[in-house]
C-alpha cells in the first residue's frame, strides 16, 4: 500500500505465518489420546484375557479355617467351589450363602480369593448357648437364640432350656402374650449374664414366664433369677450369695438390690 509506512511493513514481517500454536498442540494431544486409548484398549484385553482365559489364575485349591467341629471336608463339600474356573469369575457371596444354608452350624463365613489359584473359607461356627432335650437328642440354641443343630450327645457344659409349652397358668399365659420365641430369647439372655464362677455348675434354666426365670444348680440348688432384665447385678448378687451362704439350697436374685438365700 502506498501509505503504508516503513514500520507497518517491519510489523507485517515479523507476524508468524501458518496455523496458530494452539491449533498445532490440540491436533498433537488428539494424537496422543488416540495411542494412550489403543494401549488401554490392548492392556484391557491382556488383563482380561490373564484373569479369565489363561491358566495362570485358576482355582486348583480350597482351604478352609476356623472349624471346630464341622470338619474341612464338610465344609469343601458343601460350599462346592468351582475348582478349575478363572478366580476372578467365582461368586463368593453365592458360596457363602450356600455354606449358610447346607450349614446351619456356620454363624458367619468369608470366602477370599487368594491369588493365583486358591479360596478361602473362613468358618465361624455357632456356640451354644442352651439345649433342648427332646428324644434322646439335643438342640443347640446360640446366643441370638437360634435353634441351628442336633446332636445325640450333650456338649460339656451347656445348661438345658426348660419350656414346657402344655403347661397351663403363667406359662401358657405368658406363651400366648409373647410366643415361644421370646421366652426363648429371654432364656439365653439370662444364660449369657450368668457368672463365670457359676457358670459350671448350671445345669438348667427353666422358664415359666417372661418374668419368672430359674437357674438349676449341681447339688439340687436353685436360684430364682425372675426376668432377663438387670442380669449382671443379678449375677454379682448370685456370686455373693453364694460365698455368703454356701451351704444353702436356694436363692432368690429377682430383686438384686435385695437379694436371699435359704434352706441348707
Amino acid at each position: 500500500m502506498a501509505g503504508s509506512t516503513t514500520a507497518e511493513r517491519g510489523e507485517r514481517q515479523r507476524k508468524p505465518s501458518g496455523p496458530p500454536p494452539v491449533r498445532r498442540w490440540g491436533r498433537r494431544h488428539l494424537r496422543l489420546l488416540v495411542i494412550l486409548a489403543v494401549a488401554l484398549v490392548f492392556l484391557g484385553s491382556g488383563t482380561f484375557w490373564l484373569l479369565y482365559g489363561s491358566d495362570l489364575a485358576r482355582v486348583e485349591r480350597v482351604s478352609v479355617s476356623g472349624t471346630r467341629v464341622l470338619g474341612p471336608e464338610e465344609v469343601r463339600e458343601a460350599a462346592d467351589v468351582p475348582v478349575g474356573d478363572p478366580l476372578a469369575a467365582v461368586d463368593t457371596d453365592t458360596i457363602a450363602a450356600r455354606l449358610r444354608e447346607e450349614l446351619p452350624r456356620i454363624g458367619t463365613v468369608d470366602v477370599v480369593r487368594s491369588w493365583p489359584h486358591e479360596i478361602g473359607l473362613e468358618i465361624t461356627e455357632r456356640v451354644p448357648v442352651l439345649l433342648v432335650e427332646k428324644g434322646g437328642e439335643f438342640t443347640e440354641i446360640d446366643d441370638e437364640g437360634v435353634r441351628y443343630a442336633t446332636v445325640s450327645k450333650a456338649p460339656r457344659g451347656v445348661p438345658r432350656l426348660e419350656l414346657d409349652v402344655r403347661r397351663s397358668g403363667t406359662t401358657a399365659a405368658s406363651l400366648r402374650r409373647f410366643g415361644e420365641s421370646r421366652l426363648v430369647r429371654e432364656a439365653v439372655r439370662v444364660a449369657r449374664e450368668v457368672p463365670d464362677a457359676v457358670a459350671p455348675a448350671t445345669r438348667s434354666v427353666e422358664v415359666r414366664s417372661y418374668d419368672d426365670i430359674s437357674l438349676g444348680l449341681t447339688g439340687g440348688r436353685t436360684v430364682d433369677w425372675g426376668s432377663g432384665e438387670n442380669g449382671a447385678a443379678k449375677g454379682r448378687a448370685l456370686t455373693a450369695l453364694l460365698k455368703a451362704a454356701p451351704g444353702a439350697r436356694h436363692f432368690d436374685v429377682s430383686v438384686p438390690t435385695a437379694p436371699a438365700s435359704s434352706g441348707s
